[in-house]
Formats: structure tokens, sequence, C-alpha cells
């Protein structure tokens, strides 16, 4: 017999929101996070409106927006000496029409808290899972590094790009190619500085600034696996580099002294052709690894979440089969997933490619984001697919306890 009805393996953004959408319907709900806490710098820390929205459908946006984070209302860019708006948020119809920067951590312990308020919801740090427990075909459970066995009726691995379980379950993945890999930062804000968040086309490369409050979070775009190459240079050169790609950033800059200040993301862009088997369902990451290109993963990964709860939760409380409804899950989530990574692989291609290798070099803005300045109308295109993305989910799973 299943010791829970759901075992979810991450306890990323698509495990905690898949957590407590399943523990609010009734299903027992257990899920594993290998870390002792969610306390990681550098992740992603974009919550967008479509997110937001859910949290309203919930009941939780107002208890959501006291954690502490930051309204980004507009995204702007930086070319040829002049600053450009791309996306205006501000018209999306949402109460919350902006990206809420938090740290993810404090997202993460938001969705736990919300979750164990249900009787149905178990979560284990600490637990890595590291196989899939199999009866014949069929998974049936987790195996952790501990050498125990937490058996249920579903798994749902949600344990990101290098997922363990979609291996053990030699799911098909699809690799898309990313030419350009990331390096993550900070680097100290003054309140005098302007506070746009956004990207500045330099010779060479893209630096992306986030406003943090007393800090941007910067990312520096460089060609893949060219990061070890800048690590021989120097960090006298590494800080020559950021200054010239964004003269604004010369003199925080400086305060970069050692390698280990910056993290690198390699960046992936695939996912998975088929995402289940029986008894297995992949969600999130684990199922498609986004490029950081407008900071849509998490969300997409929530929305996956709450695709797999709407389809799967009532008939999983009620003790019936549901492998044939896990190929629904990857139905409904598959458009996106492609529109979103073929959006994603064409900027990679047609811009961010040719500017790391610097075979452009703008000496005038690019003429999408002339006419997005001339025309802010226009603006609301972008806004529209970063905030709300594309067949946006809304909540449709039961709440067995109101």
């Amino acid at each position: 017999m299943s010791d829970h009805d759901l075992v979810i393996v991450g306890g990323g953004p698509a495990g905690m929101m898949a957590g407590l959408l399943f523990a609010r319907a009734g299903v027992k709900t257990l899920v594993l996070e290998k870390h002792g806490d969610f306390l990681r710098d550098f992740r992603g820390d974009t919550v967008h409106p479509s997110t937001m929205d859910l949290m309203d459908q919930l009941g939780l946006l107002d208890r959501f927006l006291e954690r502490p984070h930051e309204k980004v209302q507009t995204l702007g860019g930086r070319a040829a000496g002049r600053v450009f708006t791309i996306a205006d948020f501000s018209h999306l119809p949402v109460r919350a029409p902006f990206i809420a920067m938090m740290p993810q951590w404090e997202f993460l312990n938001f969705l736990a808290d919300e979750a164990r308020r249900y009787p149905t919801f178990t979560l284990r740090m600490n637990a890595e899972a590291v196989g899939l427990e199999m009866a014949g075909k069929h998974a049936v459970g987790a195996r952790l590094a501990d050498g125990s066995v937490c058996n249920a009726k579903l798994v749902i691995a949600a344990d990101g790009r290098r997922s363990v379980l979609r291996g053990a379950a030699k799911l098909p993945l699809k690799d898309l190619g990313a030419p350009i890999d990331v390096l993550w930062f900070r680097l100290p804000r003054r309140p005098t500085d302007p506070s746009v968040t956004g990207g500045t086309f330099g010779p060479g490369t893209l630096v992306v600034q986030i406003n943090r409050g007393d800090y941007w979070q910067c990312a520096y775009v460089v060609p893949k696996g060219a990061a070890e190459t800048l690590r021989a240079a120097g960090m006298e050169q590494m800080r020559r580099n950021i200054a010239t790609a964004s003269p604004q950033l010369a003199e925080a800059a400086e305060t970069l002294t050692a390698w280990d200040q910056l993290k690198l993301l390699s960046v992936s862009l695939d996912r998975l052709e088929r995402w289940s088997m029986p008894g297995l369902l992949a969600i999130g990451d684990a199922a498609h690894a986004m490029s950081p290109v407008g900071g849509v993963g998490i969300n997409l990964a929530i929305q996956d979440a709450v695709a797999a709860a709407n389809i799967l939760a009532e008939p999983l409380e009620r003790g019936a089969a549901v492998d044939d409804l896990l190929v629904k899950v990857e139905e409904r989530r598959m458009l996106p997933t492609r529109v979103i990574q073929g959006m994603q692989r064409t900027i990679h291609d047609q811009l961010l490619k040719p500017l790391v290798s610097g075979q452009i070099n703008f000496d005038q803005a690019p003429l999408p984001m002339r006419l997005l300045n001339r025309f802010p109308l226009l603006q609301r295109i972008p806004a529209r697919l970063v905030g709300m993305g594309i067949r946006r989910e809304h909540i449709r799973s039961p709440d067995a306890f109101r």
C-alpha cells in the first residue's frame, strides 16, 4: 500500500506550487527537498503577473505581497547611449500588474507556509531522491540517498534541469542548444542611480541590471564555455569588461575582487519529448529547461503545476487510476513550452550569439527597440507575452477544506 497519494521530488517553484494545490484538494502529498533550506542565491527571483493572478485566485495575493519584494512595472534597455522602454506591465488586466522581484527563498517559504495549513501536506527537507522505486514498468515511489523509499500512487519529478528522476525513467530529451552562458553577481546601487530594470547592449556583450533596492542583481552574458577564459584573464579585466559594456556600472564594478562573487549559470534550452511514464510525471525544469531570456522559467513551472493539479488532483483524491491522464498534462503544456522556447531560441541565434561573439555592434539601437519606444502602445505586446504567458492556467482543482 502506498504511504502517500503523491510524492513530489523537488521543492522548487513547480514542486512547492504542486504540493500546495494537491494538498488543498485533499491529496495526501509529500514534497521531498534535498537541501536543508531554500537559501540559495542567484536563483530566479521574478514572479510575474500570471503567477500573482494565481495567488489572487487562491485568496493569497495580499499575504504574498507582504513578503519582501520590489515592483517592476516596466522593462527597459540601453543601446547606443539611449534608454528605451520595452515592456509596460501597468495595463495588464490583473490586480498585480507588475513583476515582483522576490528572493526565491521568500517565495518558496511562502508556498510552504500556505501548504502547511492543510493536514494533507508534508515537506521533508534534507531528503535527496536518487532514483525511482519500480514495480515492473510502473514507478511506485522515490528512493532516497539514505536508502529509504517513499511510496506513492504517483510521483512528480520537479527536480530541475538536471533531473535525476527523468534520467532514471529514461524519458527522451531534446536538446535545442544554447550558445550563451551567464555570470550572475551583485553590485551596490546608490539611491541616485536610475531605477530602470533592463539590459545594456554594450560592445560584445549584454549586461542585465535588475533593481533590487540597495543593490543591482546583474547578469553578464558570454559565449557558451567562455567563462574559464574570462577567469584566466583576471578580475581586473573582468571589471574593465563590465565598465565598457555598461559605463554606469564602472564604479560599482570595483567592488568585485574575487571570482567567488560571480556565479556561473550554464544556460540550457531543452525539453522532454515525453513527460511521463506509468506512475511518473515530469513538470517544470525537469520537463523543459528554459533560457533566462525573459525570466519566464519560474512562471512556466508554476503553470505546469496548476495544469497538473487541475487534471489529476480530483481523480487522485478519490483513488482513481491516473496513468492515462498524465499525457493530458503534457498536451496542455507543450504548446506554451514550444512557443516560448522558440522565441528564446530566435533571440539566442539572431541577437545574443552575434552580439557576444562580436559579429554585431550597436551603433544605434535595434529597430524593434526604436519602434517600441516611438509607439508606447506596442509596449503592451511584450508585456503581455512576458507577464501573462501563453495558454495561462486558472485554478480549477478543488478545495477539499473550504
